[in-house]
């Protein structure tokens, strides 16, 4: 048995977040022991869209940003590439991030702008696209740059928790994301862990989420759990075993973390990791789920596959936007949805009126006779595993949601943020606006 151990710290923010942002760096020794020889910062924040609840929160970044500026560091970065059907300039814009960096001179980072490169993932055998920015800074020169991960404690619909693990996924292109997006996803994350770990970890637990990452603001009262807590380490495993643990979960509950353990990526077993104030521990562990409370417009009708139907990819993907499209923006319901394969084509037969079909088991299976029945004003579809994108533009246009609305700011402001971002060379991929 691998008798290693390693100090995960937690941080009690109730009374002040600067003092834990502080404290939880100054354990493991601070920026004297944590700086490397460039003496710059990069900051993979957990950013991935402007909605509330679904990003860091944002002074925990501007504390860390300041921590680290006044000991010494060279140029702090701040990280990201935003979920699909987004890009990342406007999330940092609306969020906030954008004028913390501006404020505190930070250097943003909008990897969805940066140039691809293809890494191969050993247990998946296929190559997939990251950012340049992070294989040049991140990976060529992983000796001289310090690398901060600053996830959010947030259950997931689709991969049970995202922690520091899961963060690394905005590394990927978008399109890259697509495929795998299934019950392969959690290989997909160790792969890339394998690739590419933190130096360091600081996790914002001043909320946690329940009921899954991306909720309806209408439903914040069954979804966000008081928490008050920083959790850090070194090892970035550790720290989400023990911020998965304050959520309820072991770790055989995650399976993206249970293979990041079996390939001995970091120390896995709680017994071997010294949680310090563990008081805080006892005092604040709660019992979370990812499932959704699948609050559901009462006539949409979900046809669901009885041999596949990956709550990694399309299922989830599609009935986490159907809550938040009825619940924050009055979207109707009166359409049909496919997911998945092993639908009983008697069923599909029978279709009358609209149908979104999500993922390509059910398009492969489905989609040709449906266009033909239906036609095509009547049909959308979602391709591949989880092409939010497409599930966007979709599910708007059946439950009667203007795009642009999903975006708190006008219009001409939002419009004028993506042509800024397509001319730096933005790879985001957005619904169709109309």
């Amino acid at each position: 048995m691998n008798k290693k151990t390693t100090e995960v710290f937690l941080a009690d923010a109730k009374d002040s977040l600067s003092e834990a942002v502080r404290q939880s760096f100054e354990y493991f020794g601070g920026a004297a022991a944590l700086l490397k020889s460039s003496k710059n910062v990069f900051i993979k924040v957990n950013a991935v869209d402007l909605r509330q609840h679904a990003y860091t929160n944002v002074d925990i970044i501007r504390e860390s940003i300041i921590y680290f500026k006044e000991k010494g560091a060279k140029k702090i970065y701040i990280i990201e590439n935003c979920t699909q059907g987004n890009f990342t300039r406007l999330v940092f814009k609306v969020t906030g991030i954008a004028a913390i960096c501006k404020e505190t001179g930070a250097i943003p980072v909008y990897l969805d702008e940066t140039k691809a490169v293809p890494i191969f993932l050993e247990s998946l055998e296929c190559f997939i696209d990251i950012s340049e920015f992070i294989f040049e800074k991140l990976i060529m020169h992983r000796n001289e740059n310090l690398y901060v991960s600053l996830p959010k404690l947030k259950t997931h619909s689709m991969s049970q928790i995202t922690l520091s693990i899961k963060n690394q996924f905005g590394f990927v292109h978008q399109k890259s994301r697509i495929a795998d997006h299934n019950y392969r996803i959690h290989q997909k994350f160790a792969d890339i862990y394998r690739i590419l770990r933190p130096d360091f970890v600081l996790v914002d637990g001043v909320v946690a989420t329940n009921h899954g990452h991306y909720i309806a603001v209408a439903n914040t009262d069954k979804c966000i759990v008081p928490m008050n807590l920083l959790i850090s380490g070194k090892d970035p495993l550790a720290v989400d075993v023990v911020g998965a643990a304050l959520m309820g979960y072991a770790i055989d509950d995650v399976e993206h973390l249970r293979r990041c353990k079996e390939l001995e990526l970091g120390i896995g077993d709680i017994r071997h990791i010294d949680v310090i104030n563990k008081k805080l521990f006892n005092e604040r562990k709660k019992e979370l789920t990812h499932e959704l409370l699948e609050d559901f417009p009462p006539e949409l009708s979900i046809i669901r596959g009885k041999e596949r139907c990956c709550q990694e990819g399309c299922k989830r993907n599609t009935e986490t936007l159907v809550e938040v499209l009825f619940r924050d923006y009055d979207g109707k319901g009166d359409f049909t949805i496919l997911m998945g394969k092993g639908i009983d084509h008697k069923d599909v037969e029978l279709l009358k009126g609209r149908v979104h079909i999500a993922g390509s088991c059910a398009i492969q299976d489905h989609g040709l006779m449906l266009l033909k029945k239906l036609g095509k004003k009547n049909v959308t579809m979602s391709h591949g595993c989880n092409n939010l994108a497409e599930t966007i533009y979709g599910l708007c246009k059946h439950m009667k949601v203007n795009p642009l609305k999903l975006v708190p700011i006008n219009p001409i402001s939002s419009l004028s943020l993506l042509a800024q971002a397509k001319m730096s060379g933005s790879k985001a991929m957005i619904p169709r606006l109309i």
